[in-house]
């Protein structure tokens, strides 16, 4: 799944390649994509994009003072096209879920592989009209979000930090990738209860999350779209690398797994070498 520090690259290519071009034709190409109905996605046709922001996972472009809001879900992706033919594609069961062009001939397409459909786009007057962006808890990157602010949040939140840093209302943008390696770094364990959190720990946390996004922001600058995958998955330390040393004290990678997904962590930098139990037949180790 995109997350803060892909979506923002996206942003920033969105910004140098869209902003100031006509839209000439916004086609969406799968059912379940379009969430709204009114405004039309015609409603942008003619217009001229103005901005691209980032909300969370989400990308707002904006264009004659509407909003187009996307969440890019598990298996979304967004893929710049420098022409198209001529000739537009017709729904089907094709990956393609929505379609862009400007006047300029380029754009991009909006893709989801897989049967469980869950981009979503939003045409809005105003980005907050989206209740995935009016629940969002504050950007972890924003300037405001000090480590202050960081721990009122999971002062707020009594749960497992692995959780917290997850839930989009209590800190945007970090999923399920990002956690994993924002642990690694502070040296905790994901099952760790944020109301067990001393003083140090919290600033170790904070600063863990800080410089894990930076660097991944940093990272992904000048990126081409169809390469971020790659760039993300290169520079992960323990997601998705069950089995592998870790890089930083060389044990063997461990693995949580869920119904849906999985957690990675490495059990001598952050369980006291303890391995973790699996939930689907036991209960967590503490």
């Amino acid at each position: 799944m995109p997350e803060l520090p892909e979506v923002e690259a996206l942003r920033v290519f969105l910004d140098a390649h869209l902003v100031g071009k006509e839209i000439a034709r916004v086609l969406p190409l799968a059912i379940s994509v379009l969430k709204t109905y009114d405004p039309p996605p015609t409603a942008l046709e003619g217009t001229t994009v103005t901005s691209v922001a980032r909300h969370g996972k989400f990308l707002d472009i904006e264009a004659g003072g509407l909003h187009l809001c996307t969440h890019l879900a598990r298996a979304g992706w967004l893929r710049w096209k420098d022409s198209f033919p001529a000739t537009p594609p017709r729904p089907g069961k094709s990956p393609l879920a929505l379609r862009l062009v400007t006047a300029d001939g380029d754009g991009f397409d909006l893709t989801e592989m897989g049967t469980r459909k869950s981009l979503s786009v939003h045409l809005v007057r105003d980005p907050v009209d989206v209740p995935g962006i009016a629940r969002l808890g504050p950007d972890p990157l924003a300037d405001a979000f000090d480590r202050d602010a960081f721990a009122a949040v999971l002062a707020g939140a009594r749960r497992q930090i692995k959780g917290a840093l997850r839930d989009q209302g209590l800190i945007a943008g970090i999923g399920n990738a990002y956690s994993d390696e924002i642990l690694h770094v502070a040296k905790m364990s994901p099952f760790k209860r944020t109301a067990d959190l001393d003083e140090d720990e919290i600033t170790r946390l904070y600063s863990a999350m800080r410089t894990t996004l930076t660097d991944a922001v940093a990272r992904t600058g000048g990126v081409e779209a169809g390469k971020l995958k790659s760039e993300k998955k290169s520079g992960m330390r323990v997601h998705g690398r069950t089995g592998e040393a870790c890089p930083v004290c060389g044990d063997t990678i461990l693995e949580v797994s869920f119904s849906d997904s999985s957690l990675q962590y490495c059990p001598t930098c952050q369980t006291g070498g303890k391995p973790l139990a699996d939930r689907r037949t036991s209960k967590f180790l503490k």
